[in-house]
């Protein structure tokens, strides 16, 4: 692991930060984390997590927030990256969504069915232990893979029979479609989401200082926007563009808070891991141990102590 570096040579580095609709530039923005980062940072927006993954594996990216299933299938392809830091969120924001006017009534309902959702998302680790837990498989269903833009016009347009998303996405669709939520996460997913890091970031010396810095600064952004949530939902809509009533919804629906990146997290992501992979989606079993990269934990853990 590198060691620290100046104060000079760190106002030298140039973070490259890979972002979602999740916005963790309007949350740090709004927390007052981006104030006096002694290094530059450049951002670039993402549509999901495993698009995300893939430029920080390429080197176009050297951070990102991510759900809890995008680092596995990352890991399956081997990509160049490591979790450094987690949270965890309230399960009941990710869901399997259907029309107001929907017959289905029951996810084993869903047998049959055309479901949007994402590859490789948190949707896509909910919506595969959902339909488990109700006895069907992947196959039992017919997923159409599409991006959350895509699967909202697919939804409202009904040539998809439900759709497996995350907020702010289940607000959106539950404000401006009317959207009836058929199953949420509780008892399908961890509620995890990680902040990643691209190997070649955490090798340099410069970068690794920075990403030190970056995700304490996400900690206490993330502690911030705990018990300020209308100020944080404000932000986010300016930030995004998303109406304040559909950021106001999915910030009032639970927390998001940081945990450390322990061995019980390790153990509920290979958990996930592996019922990808007996359902064949994965080309072989992950080793999700490997792609945990602790390095931080004593800043991490001091800045969830002390804010």
């Amino acid at each position: 692991m590198p060691g620290p570096v100046s104060a000079a040579d760190l106002a030298k580095v140039t973070l490259k930060v890979g972002d979602q609709k999740g916005g963790v530039k309007s949350l740090l923005t709004a927390a007052g984390q981006l104030d006096g980062t002694p290094y530059k940072i450049e951002w670039a927006t993402f549509t999901s997590g495993p698009p995300l993954l893939e430029a920080a594996s390429a080197g176009a990216i050297d951070t990102g927030r991510v759900g809890n299933t995008p680092p596995i299938f990352a890991a399956a392809a081997k990509a160049k990256i490591k979790v450094i830091s987690v949270s965890r969120s309230n399960v009941e924001r990710e869901a399997v969504l259907v029309p107001p006017d929907s017959p289905l009534r029951s996810v084993a309902e869903l047998k049959g069915k055309t479901i949007g959702v994402a590859k490789g998302t948190s949707a896509h680790g909910q919506l595969l232990n959902t339909l488990h837990n109700n006895g069907l498989s992947t196959k039992d269903v017919k997923l159409n893979f599409l991006q959350p833009s895509e699967a909202y016009a697919a939804f409202t347009q009904h040539t998809i029979d439900a759709w497996a998303i995350w907020d702010p996405y289940t607000a959106q669709a539950q404000i401006e479609a009317h959207a009836r939520v058929l199953a949420d996460g509780r008892g399908a997913s961890n509620g995890l989401g990680f902040l990643t890091a691209s190997t070649a970031a955490l090798a340099d010396p410069g970068k690794n200082s920075a990403l030190r810095d970056f995700a304490v600064r996400v900690v206490k952004a993330q502690k911030w926007a705990d018990t300020h949530r209308p100020e944080w939902a404000a932000a986010w809509a300016k930030e995004t563009g998303l109406k304040l009533e559909v950021a106001r919804k999915a910030v009032d629906a639970g927390r998001d808070l940081p945990i450390a990146l322990d061995d019980a997290v390790v153990a509920a992501e290979q958990q996930l891991a592996d019922a990808f992979t007996e359902e064949k989606t994965l080309p072989g079993k992950v080793d999700f141990a490997a792609f945990a990269d602790r390095r931080f934990a004593a800043d991490l853990d001091q800045a969830r102590s002390n804010g």
